[in-house]
């Protein structure tokens, strides 16, 4: 009876949205994969960018990965722009480009989670496995009280039995889009309108007022912070860049010359690291520019960071260096953070 309550207040409320009402499996797994850890006004218009640009798997599979990341550029989570391009190569060389049509054959590939494969599966192919999400989490802790962390397995187990027991298992799909909707629209995680919600008088939180504590989440590690100083140099028309390597944020993507040091550095003492004499060596850069610091966060760290406008009189070495037009730089994915300088000094 919730499940198709939900259903019917789907039907009224949805968003018009490009992905739905659609049961092509490559649509939906895009939309998906752009729309966790971002909300959807922001996932919008990088969703239509990506189709664009990639209207099919096959297209997805034989693009540059450097192309990619620089549709991707500012979504953020660029683990997921990796992950989906090699999948996508694995679907066309291993399924002819067609997507296994159950969460069990779904869940095999690398790059495709739960999540991911309960709403492939339910949405493209109409398998009764239910989608947990964030919104889910919410939405069900609320509806039926429950105390334990959903971050933890505990809690987990008890959500997975709830969502398996609303599931509307003859209209698998439509429940999942009615209850991820739910969550963003009316279950909401501040301030929810419960007086007006179609399920307050089966809430558990709204009937206990636990609504303000419900979900709980147990605290995570506490989170560290990064001290990044950039090195924007400038020879004659021409800078220099690097990409990033694997085993840390930002993989694949490019930057400049960067130096990484333990705690807040002033600039003299910046020009007595190794790091420092290994770009430089004898000469004596111009330093222009320094920028005010810039905090930048991201889910398990913080970034304090800061920019510096140097001019040289011959080129600078540096291990994985690349020098380039300094008109060429924008056509290489960078973080957000060196995006948002580059348009600032334009």
């Amino acid at each position: 009876m919730t499940g198709q309550k939900l259903i019917v207040w789907y039907e009224i409320y949805k968003r018009n949205l490009p992905w739905r009402d659609t049961e092509d499996p490559y649509l939906i797994w895009v939309s998906e994969v752009i729309l966790q850890q971002t909300r959807v006004v922001q996932g919008l218009d990088y969703y239509r960018r990506f189709i664009d640009a990639y209207p099919d798997i096959f297209l997805l599979a034989r693009a540059d990965m450097d192309e990619v990341l620089k549709i991707w550029q500012g979504l953020g989570y660029y683990s997921r722009a990796r992950n989906m391009h090699a999948a996508a190569k694995h679907i066309v060389d291993a399924y002819d480009g067609k997507f296994p049509a159950t969460y069990d054959g779904l869940i095999t590939i690398k790059g495709i989670g739960d999540y991911t494969a309960s709403a492939i599966a339910s949405i493209a192919f109409g398998q009764a496995v239910p989608v947990i999400d964030g919104n889910v989490n919410r939405v069900i802790a609320r509806l039926y009280g429950i105390q334990q962390p959903v971050n933890k397995p505990v809690g987990q187990k008890e959500i997975r039995a709830y969502a398996e027991k609303l599931l509307v298992r003859n209209a698998p799909g439509t429940y999942n889009q009615a209850i991820m909707e739910f969550g963003a629209l009316q279950c909401v995680p501040q301030n929810p309108d419960c007086n007006g919600c179609i399920l307050n008088r089966v809430c558990v939180a709204y009937r206990c007022g636990l609504t303000d504590m419900l979900p709980v989440k147990e605290k995570t590690a506490k989170i560290a912070t990064r001290y990044f100083h950039y090195l924007h140099i400038r020879f004659g028309n021409r800078t220099f860049i690097r990409r990033r390597a694997d085993g840390d944020i930002w993989t694949g993507l490019y930057e400049f010359p960067m130096i990484e040091t333990g705690k807040e550095t002033e600039l003299d003492d910046l020009g007595r690291t190794p790091a420092w004499q290994s770009y430089f060596g004898a000469q004596t850069p111009l330093i222009e520019t320094v920028s005010g610091e810039i905090t930048h966060r991201l889910t398990h760290r913080i970034l304090k960071i800061r920019f510096y406008e140097i001019v040289v009189d011959k080129p600078v070495s540096g291990q994985r260096l690349i020098e380039i037009p300094a008109t060429d730089i924008h056509r290489y994915a960078v973080p957000k953070v060196i995006d948002n300088y580059l348009k600032n000094i334009r």
